[in-house]
């Protein structure tokens, strides 16, 4: 048995990449296949800002002919930058239940890094933090939310196996599963929004470009301190909110401004994966029509982004997040959700969660490696 490594090079190899997981996950009711076309255009480096900026390599794993593997490396060149690092990133890990076939993709990532002038490998992220990121090590029972991953159990031991150690681990809180609301939180709530230092508000859609330069501040600072976290350029802001445009809802995305300007903003957006699922990665012939009438029916939403500035902080307005996303969702039909992801040292984030009666029900996993 031979096992082949490629390098992506075509668009006829980058669609075999991208169609590999219905192999993979064929037999997992949890899975929600994406959409084939969004997955090519996130690789095209002429519609993705990201590789204005950095680089990628594509491969592919084959055993004995058969298409059986895939993995990213890229090099991160803006994080690398802020941190004066030397670290590698990987992602997009897809695998049969074949150490020899996993070792093999992660010696052509770590070569490739390597060649790079690389020192560690840190992982699986799709490309950066910004993206989906973290392998699922526990939660295999309920589908993902939006833009967050899915894998088999057994990936972590193929990578703990080739030498993968844990670099942090990043929960997903389940919301709204309780009819109750700690009385602390809307009593906080409601003081904020007392205070006439502050204005709260939900996004202008129909202005949304000036809306997220309006708040680049709010998303280049109020996560810096966070492990690994990198800036979005204002050309990826500007990208990713006009993809996320259709599924936005203006009444669940919340600013709050003092008289210069935002100060924090949080949202909450429909679980499309609910809507997507029933397409198998296809718009057409009829994938458009039944994310529409799926859409329809969502009941769940994920809070992927809430930040406050840190000299604002302490004041009651994550509060008023909290609660107005809570109150809002529930008016809406929206009796279940989560809150991703958080990271494990986050202390204030974790126990304002927990305060709120909110549990933890998916644990993600971000990996390194040293290739010094």
């Amino acid at each position: 048995m031979s096992i082949v490594i490629k390098p992506v090079t075509t668009r006829k190899e980058t669609k075999e990449f991208v169609k590999l997981p219905w192999k993979i996950y064929k037999d997992d009711p949890q899975w929600v296949p994406p959409l084939i076309i969004d997955r090519m255009n996130f690789l095209n480096p002429h519609k993705n800002p990201y590789f204005k900026h950095s680089q990628v390599q594509l491969f592919l794993a084959y055993k004995d002919g058969e298409l059986v593997g895939r993995i990213s490396a890229h090099e991160n060149k803006n994080h690398n930058r802020k941190y004066n690092d030397k670290v590698g990133f990987w992602g997009f890990f897809e695998c049969i239940n074949d150490q020899e076939v996993a070792n093999a993709l992660l010696d052509a990532a770590v070569k490739w890094l390597q060649n790079q002038g690389l020192t560690s490998m840190r992982g699986p992220v799709m490309f950066s933090v910004n993206e989906e990121c973290g392998l699922l090590i526990d939660g295999f029972d309920s589908p993902p939310s939006i833009m967050m991953t899915h894998n088999p159990p057994y990936y972590s031991a193929l990578l703990e196996t080739y030498g993968f150690k844990k670099a942090t681990d990043m929960y997903a809180y389940k919301l709204f599963s309780k009819n109750q609301f700690a009385e602390v939180i809307e009593k906080r709530a409601n003081q904020a929004k007392q205070n006439p230092n502050y204005t709260f508000r939900t996004i202008d859609i129909k202005n949304l470009e000036g809306e997220i330069k309006g708040l680049h501040r709010v998303l280049s600072e109020a996560w810096q301190e966070n492990w690994g976290s990198v800036s979005m350029t204002e050309e990826e802001i500007l990208h990713l909110a006009n993809e996320m445009k259709p599924v936005i809802d203006k009444d669940l995305f919340f600013i709050a401004e003092d008289k210069h300007g935002p100060v924090g903003f949080s949202v909450c957006i429909p679980d499309m994966n609910q809507a997507i699922r029933r397409a198998n990665g296809r718009l057409f012939p009829c994938g458009l029509i039944k994310i529409l009438w799926y859409k329809r029916k969502i009941t769940s939403g994920r809070v992927p982004l809430m930040g406050v500035l840190k000299e604002h902080r302490h004041q009651g307005i994550d509060a008023v997040f909290y609660y107005d996303t809570l109150t809002v969702g529930r008016s809406k039909g929206i009796t279940d959700g989560e809150a991703s992801w958080i990271l494990e040292n986050n202390v204030p984030m974790n126990k304002a969660l927990e305060r709120m009666g909110a549990t933890i029900y998916k644990t993600y996993r971000m990996y390194e490696y040293d290739i010094s």
